[in-house]
């Protein structure tokens, strides 16, 4: 099968299922995360450090193209650029031996989860108070932008991110989207 054919039937998969995938996607790299920041931070040996690391990054990438493809309806623009955020939080996360390079990549993920709250509010297809808690969460992860207010509000700032993402997330998990009227929004976008 040529990467075309591949491309068009992820394309024509339902959004509602595109959500559940990516609150699935979600709630795996929130385990993660929580398990080796609050659970087991020191404990981990490097390889089985290094394993969460990338089921982390994993997860997030492709939760970030799910988004990008059932936010592109609501604004194409707003969508890549959400998505242009989170790859670059990712890349410096990735890029842990530049100093504050971690908590720089958390700001940036501060920037993609606004605009991803701000693209909820538009839409026609999810409840607004989804899009609260994503402003939520991207106000916690902004702090990281500056080392010496995210070590004062540490732990809570993490908690509380962590919190009210996976509480969306579990919303997508379990509800999806209203796929109709996603259909309705993407048609109104192509006219």
């Amino acid at each position: 099968m040529n990467a075309s054919v591949t491309m068009k039937r992820i394309a024509e998969v339902s959004p509602c299922l595109k959500a559940r995938i990516a609150g699935a996607l979600f709630l795996v790299l929130v385990l993660t995360s929580a398990f080796t920041e609050f659970f087991a931070r020191g404990r981990l040996s490097v390889a089985t450090d290094l394993a969460a690391g990338i089921i982390e990054v994993s997860c997030m990438i492709a939760v970030t193209l799910l988004f990008y493809g059932i936010f592109k309806p609501v604004n194409r623009h707003l969508s890549l650029l959400a998505a242009s955020f989170n790859f670059v939080a990712v890349t410096l996360e990735l890029l842990q031996f530049l100093p504050h390079g971690v908590n720089i990549g958390l700001g940036f993920h501060g920037f993609y989860w606004i605009l991803i709250g701000y693209l909820i509010f538009r839409s026609t297809f999810l409840p607004r108070i989804l899009a609260a808690l994503m402003a939520i969460a991207g106000s916690c992860w902004l702090t990281f932008l500056s080392p010496p207010l995210a070590s004062y509000l540490s732990p809570y700032n993490l908690a509380s991110a962590l919190l009210v993402e996976g509480l969306a997330m579990l919303w997508l998990l379990l509800m999806g989207v209203n796929a109709e009227r996603w259909k309705e929004q993407t048609c109104a976008a192509v006219e």
